[in-house]
């Protein structure tokens, strides 16, 4: 039992002193050390310092005094790897021309640049930090995440408006659509708002310069989304350039994560400059930081490399008029109304009022009484003729 109390009070001598105090502590043991009747060994365990420690507090006090007990830095007088002054000068200006670049895409884009004798993305990292461009809460939030992709770009474009916010005249909606596989940026646009015909607008223009992708995501807001699980005509009009829409999850932010990305990457790299008068300074402001994000900028998730390496137009170019609504042999075909409703088997089906006017198909499906709801080759939502015409609408 005696040992364990000796223990116990040996440990609690050695424990570190909290930082904040250790000057505190340091002038303490001097003050105490220096008495005539001082004890300085019995001083020395009782402050868990060694006895080399503790005369070299007492020498630098008696030649500095209090300020000469501080810590000094212990910084080569002579640092012959240090990194060229002409290389951190590089560093620090670009990273004030991008300060929301890390030290990997800074590595990156200034060996693309022809940087020669660059040092480690660490090393980089000190170099920031000593001319204060990061902060350490910055360093934490830093964390890599691993994300899904498509194999090929033109395969998935997501599509999203950012949160909108006031101008000296009015308010602007950022609309951005990104391609899943390569993250490049094919519209970005200052929208004075988010109608029906400004994102059908917008879209044309993406569509007549990089081509048709094969699907679009976009979520359950307005104008893309009902609210209630319905397509909108904004999903009717890309159904018909046969290009396959889908919506995310609701209140599930995550299932559009790049688009989400992209959007905190613009917010830090230009949005954030604030004093906006009207959508036409802002869209010439993106239209300037646009070629840097895909041309420029190096991606984490690309290994660094920059968007447009891994993007080319669409092959599918955008019909100016849009084709026919057809259908395959062995699909029935029905007209909804002006409600967006079909008769079928002596029984009224709503299909939506998005598909008011136009033909619909009926497939049979692998169980008997029930058949797929078709608009070109989506699946709009099934029908079972065994219950009651309340058919469910899935996810689409």
């Amino acid at each position: 039992m005696v040992d364990r109390c000796n223990q116990a009070r040996a440990a609690w001598f050695i424990m570190p002193w909290p930082v904040k105090d250790l000057l505190t502590v340091r002038l303490e043991f001097v003050q105490l050390a220096l008495r005539p009747d001082a004890n300085v060994r019995q001083l020395c365990r009782r402050f868990g310092v060694s006895p080399t420690v503790a005369y070299r507090w007492l020498a630098r006090f008696a030649a500095g005094g209090e300020a000469a007990l501080a810590d000094r830095s212990r910084r080569p007088r002579h640092s012959p790897r240090r990194t060229a002054p002409e290389v951190e000068q590089a560093v620090v200006e670009l990273r004030r021309q991008h300060p929301a670049w890390g030290a990997r895409k800074l590595h990156r884009r200034l060996g693309d640049l022809g940087h020669p004798g660059l040092p480690a993305p660490s090393t980089l990292t000190g170099i920031l930090h000593r001319h204060g461009l990061v902060s350490p809460a910055a360093s934490v939030a830093a964390t890599p995440f691993t994300r899904f992709e498509r194999p090929g770009p033109n395969q998935f474009w997501q599509v999203d408006f950012k949160g909108h916010f006031a101008l000296g005249t009015g308010r602007c909606h950022p609309l951005g659509v990104l391609d899943d596989h390569s993250r490049y940026n094919v519209l970005l646009a200052a929208c004075a708002d988010q109608r029906e015909g400004t994102v059908q607008a917008q879209l044309t223009g993406a569509f007549r310069r990089h081509g048709l992708p094969e699907q679009l995501l976009w979520d359950n807001g307005s104008p893309w989304g009902s609210g209630g699980g319905e397509y909108t005509a904004l999903d009717a009009w890309i159904l018909r350039l046969g290009v396959r829409v889908s919506h995310g999850r609701a209140y599930h932010p995550q299932t559009q994560g790049k688009e989400e990305r992209f959007h905190r990457t613009l917010q830090a790299e230009v949005l954030a400059r604030g004093g906006w008068t009207d959508c036409p300074q802002v869209q010439r402001a993106f239209d300037e930081w646009r070629p840097v994000y895909n041309t420029q900028r190096p991606h984490e998730a690309l290994a660094l490399a920059v968007p447009l390496s891994r993007y080319r137009p669409s092959p599918r170019s955008f019909p100016e008029t849009l084709p026919p609504v057809e259908y395959a042999d062995g699909v029935e075909v029905r007209r909804a109304d002006l409600k967006g409703a079909i008769s079928y088997r002596n029984r009224e089906w709503k299909v939506g009022r998005a598909f008011a006017g136009q033909p619909v198909g009926l497939r049979p499906t692998a169980t008997d009484g029930v058949f797929a709801l078709l608009f070109l080759t989506q699946l709009i939502k099934e029908i079972d003729l065994r219950q009651n015409p309340s058919p469910t609408t899935p996810n689409p």
